[in-house]
Formats: structure tokens, sequence, C-alpha cells
């Protein structure tokens, strides 16, 4: 018989406390994006990432995971998710995820944003939009949500809804449950499916990341045993936020005003976390 994997719940405490990651995960990320500019390195946002974890006291979730060498991944152009930082120097109309964690006293936070560096093409504007507002529309249906799946389908029936050029939701890599370790149970598909995973009840953390990309859904993984690439060449987009799921509604944990600025717009108003 099949069994779900069992779900971690967590108490408004220890969501507390992952909320206090996100925030200083919100924070590494800003100085970062900031950072993102012609002529930088990928090796030097990773420096700036890891400069605001040591001021906050917290440490990175990435570096050493299975071997990651660094503390973000930094996933240019092609590339849509674990791109390695190094010696790349970021160039005039490039796209670039910047997908980092952090920990604070043992609770893990996950979150990445997508940059346009320099003057931005209006097709990569539109992907990283789309692929943004695909994030919020399924955070706003875990506020409804009877089941995780449920939030698959809310991305995917967005996606599909945009006009102009279709835009492919890779379904290879999914977002995932968090706390005391970054990757858990349960997985959460970006895409409508048959799988409706576990019910949703309070003490519920999830990353929540689509990945968007302008052509074929097609990708491989380079020699480095982590960099996955678009095989067409066509660009890549990631967002994710990490959100709690509690007694008394939803917050997004790696968000400073907890997504009520772009949750309200969608009918939801998040509900803070109180201990």
């Amino acid at each position: 018989m099949f069994r779900q994997p069992k779900v971690e719940y967590k108490t408004t405490r220890q969501m507390l406390v992952m909320r206090e990651a996100g925030l200083v995960l919100s924070r590494a990320l800003d100085e970062t994006v900031a950072a993102a500019t012609v002529g930088v390195t990928t090796a030097e946002l990773n420096e700036v990432f890891e400069g605001v974890l040591r001021e906050e006291g917290a440490t990175s979730n990435f570096l050493g995971y299975h071997g990651f060498p660094a503390s973000i991944c930094t996933s240019v152009n092609h590339e849509v998710v674990h791109g390695i930082p190094g010696r790349y120097v970021l160039q005039d109309g490039d796209i670039i995820s910047i997908d980092g964690g952090a920990v604070v006293r043992g609770w893990h936070s996950d979150s990445a944003r997508t940059v346009i560096v320099g003057s931005p093409r209006p097709e990569d504007v539109r992907l990283s939009d789309v692929t943004e507002e695909a994030m919020w529309r399924g955070i706003a249906a875990l506020a409804p949500a009877r089941f995780v799946g449920d939030i698959g389908t809310a991305i995917d029936d967005y996606v599909s809804s945009v006009p102009g050029p279709p835009l492919g939701i890779l379904e290879d890599y999914v977002g995932h449950g968090i706390g005391t370790e970054m990757h858990q149970a349960p997985d959460v598909l970006n895409y409508r499916s048959t799988h409706r995973g576990p019910k949703v009840r309070p003490g519920l953390c999830l990353a929540i990341e689509p990945m968007l990309v302008q052509g074929g859904l097609e990708t491989a993984v380079l020699a480095d045993d982590w960099t996955v690439i678009t095989t067409d060449g066509k660009r890549a987009s990631q967002w994710e936020h990490s959100v709690a799921v509690h007694d008394g509604g939803i917050w997004v944990l790696s968000a400073p005003d907890g997504g009520a600025s772009r949750l309200e717009p969608l009918g939801v108003t998040p509900a803070p976390l109180e201990g």
C-alpha cells in the first residue's frame, strides 16, 4: 500500500523561529539582489549573502548540502536551478535566479528571486513577472486549500491563462516542506495533478517555488553535477517563499510583511504569527 511520507508539523513557537530565519534570509537576498549589477561575479554575490548571515548570527543551509560548495545558487539565463557561484561576470541583459536559505537555532528558511541585470529584454521581464505572480497565486491558494495539491492547480491555472507566448512549468523540480531540514515532505507540485497530496492543517510549512521557462521543458545537468539547464538554451526564472499555515491563517515567513502587499489584492489577508 502506498503511504505518504511523514509530514513535520510545527508548533507556533517553532514557526516563530522560522520567521526569524525568514527575515534574516529576506535581508540577505535584498543585499544580494542589489549587488547583482553588470561586472559583478556570481562568486561576489555569494560573498554578499554570506556576509549578511554572519552579521545576523545565522548559518547557510545550502553550503555543504550534499556537497554543494556555496551559500546561494546563482542560475543565469538558460540555467534553471542549482547554479554554482563562480567566476562568471554578469553581463547587461542577463537574467539570474538567486536562491538561498538561512538557519536560525536549527530552523530553516528558503527563498528565491529572479533579477534582470542592466537593460531588460521585454520577454525576460514577462518571464520573471509571470513566475513571481504564479508563486503568489500558489501561496494565495494555500489559504483556503484542503490539500497541498491545490497549490499546483492554482499555479497551473494562472500560467495557462496568461496571454501571449506560452511559458512552460518545469515538472522535474518542485517545492517542498521545510522546518528542521531544508527539504522535507511533502512535495509541492507547480502543476495540476491527480495526486492531491496531504491535507493542509495548522503547523504545515512549505517552500512554494515555481520555475518557468520560455521554451521546452527538457533539462540537463551539467558536469558539475548541480547546474540544471534548459536543453534548448531558452531562459528560465525561479521565485520562492517559505510559508506557514497556523491557526489564524497563513503567513509568508520570508517576506517582511508576511506577504500582505501581494496577497491582499488576491483576496487573502495573511495573519501574523503570535506566540
